[in-house]
């Protein structure tokens, strides 16, 4: 089963968006947040009721197809470890959303915007970098994700499926790599 990390130190929108893509791209995911201060998002326990009150087999596997969430509710990654590894396991693919103040954990996918000289941070790879209205043309190496269509971000933050055929939705896939 494949697992993404995602790490957004600049663009809580970025932060936010890209981890939702990529389970939309995935068909069957789960979104992971590992940030204690994250938003709620999601129906049923969090992750740090999993954490405290145990997880039964029904919060740890797919109860059908599609994208879901697992809010934080406050819980440390390191406090989690357990009930993140038990789901892992069981789902077909996995995103673990990062806390953007911490340090960039290894192998994690840097999402930042694409933007103009000085303002550019340039991240190892593996990065993706958001395009806008004022990107300039000359990009870093990774991956340039088109401007998003504001349907389809207003279907992720409103946990609805985009449109099937969506080329934001193409882009962010890529990151998956071979098992896209």
């Amino acid at each position: 089963m494949p697992v993404i990390a995602t790490w957004s130190p600049l663009d809580a929108a970025l932060d936010a968006v890209v981890p939702l893509g990529l389970a939309v791209a995935a068909r069957t995911c789960l979104v992971i947040d590992l940030d204690p201060d994250g938003p709620a998002m999601g129906t049923g326990p969090s992750l740090a009721d999993l954490v405290r009150d145990g997880a039964e087999r029904r919060h740890l596997e797919p109860q059908g197809r599609g994208p879901a969430f697992l809010s934080n509710g406050g819980v440390e990654a390191a406090d989690a470890v357990d009930v993140v590894a038990a789901v892992v396991d069981r789902w077909p693919a996995v995103v673990l959303r990062c806390p953007a103040k911490d340090a960039r954990p290894d192998g994690a996918v840097a999402l930042l915007p694409l933007l103009p000289e000085p303002f550019l941070r340039v991240a190892s790879p593996p990065a993706a970098y958001q395009r806008c209205g004022f990107s300039p043309t000359a990009t870093p190496p990774g991956l340039v994700l088109p401007r998003p269509r504001r349907r389809t971000l207003e279907a992720l933050l409103g946990g609805r499926r985009p449109p099937r055929v969506d080329p934001w939705i193409r882009a962010v896939g890529r990151l998956w790599g071979p098992h896209a």
